[in-house]
């Protein structure tokens, strides 16, 4: 099967600025592939020009098969986009606006099948104006979901959500992705890329720095951290070998008759191998 998104040296530049420097990926249908960076790193960029909706000035793309640079009526059937920001009718009532939309394809779901999908069955009724800023983005992603499309482009999509709705939201790209809908998401939230990414590409700079799993970069970062609480004070152990280094700390500590307080040993996450990767040091609270 061919992959759903297909990218090979692709540019972009703004003036002098390069804000993409010849990047390659792909996405294969049925995938969640996350776009991971930094602001101006070149996220929205590369999204924007899968969409159709911004010109590249190199390179190569294909979406569903088609050159989105084209903006053919026949990909746009195909695709939903959430984007960072939008400005749907405030007079509109939820319900209205999910028909609105359901209007310009020409197979919809159905639009209570939706509205119940993005959690906003209560709200069906109520004009856009009263939705708090969760709420609107539950309906930014309604919007995106009511054409059925194949491929779903998710820009920040839980941006704004407290934590019970960003793992209802979490359970819908799944229950998505379950349906064989391809999904490409961008986000700052690690955890979410960690939770819902089959692979993930890291953009620094305009150039792709790192792709592979999750677990893969991961793996790829090796150092296991062992912390634990000496005469009142933190001592951090990094290491390759944690099951070596535990046995010798647990043995001296025995060996000595006391406990080794506050002990923890920490695998690395997609944060930590992240902000390696970008350059950023994590926050400490000491």
């Amino acid at each position: 099967m061919a992959p759903a998104i297909v990218v090979s040296d692709l540019r972009k530049s703004y003036g002098r600025i390069e804000a993409l420097r010849g990047i390659s990926f792909e996405v294969a249908v049925g995938e969640v592939f996350g776009l991971l960076g930094p602001n101006g790193a070149g996220k929205t960029t590369t999204v924007e020009i899968l969409e159709g909706y911004r010109a590249r000035d190199g390179g190569t793309a294909s979406v569903l098969g088609h050159d989105p640079g084209t903006s053919p009526k026949a990909l746009r059937e195909r695709i939903g986009v959430v984007l960072q920001q939008s400005e749907p009718s405030p007079l509109l009532t939820v319900r209205e606006t999910h028909r609105l939309f359901a209007g310009y394809y020409s197979s919809p779901r159905d639009v209570d099948e939706v509205i119940a999908l993005v959690g906003l069955t209560e709200k069906r009724d109520a004009r856009v104006k009263s939705l708090s800023g969760g709420q609107k983005r539950r309906l930014d992603l309604g919007v995106a979901l009511v054409g059925n499309p194949e491929l779903v482009f998710l820009d920040e999509p839980t941006t704004g959500f407290d934590p019970a709705a960003r793992r209802a939201a979490w359970n819908m790209i799944r229950a998505l992705r379950s349906l064989g809908t391809t999904i490409l998401l961008t986000t700052h939230y690690l955890d979410e890329a960690q939770q819902l990414a089959d692979r993930v590409a890291v953009l620094r700079d305009g150039e792709i720095v790192r792709e592979g799993t999750p677990s893969e970069l991961i793996g790829d970062s090796g150092v296991t951290q062992i912390r634990y609480r000496r005469d009142g004070e933190s001592v951090v152990v990094e290491t390759t070998e944690p099951t070596r280094a535990l046995s010798e700390l647990t043995t001296a500590a025995l060996d000595a008759g006391h406990e080794l307080e506050h002990l923890e040993v920490r695998r690395p996450t997609l944060e930590d191998v992240y902000l390696e990767l970008v350059g950023e040091e994590p926050e400490t609270l000491e």
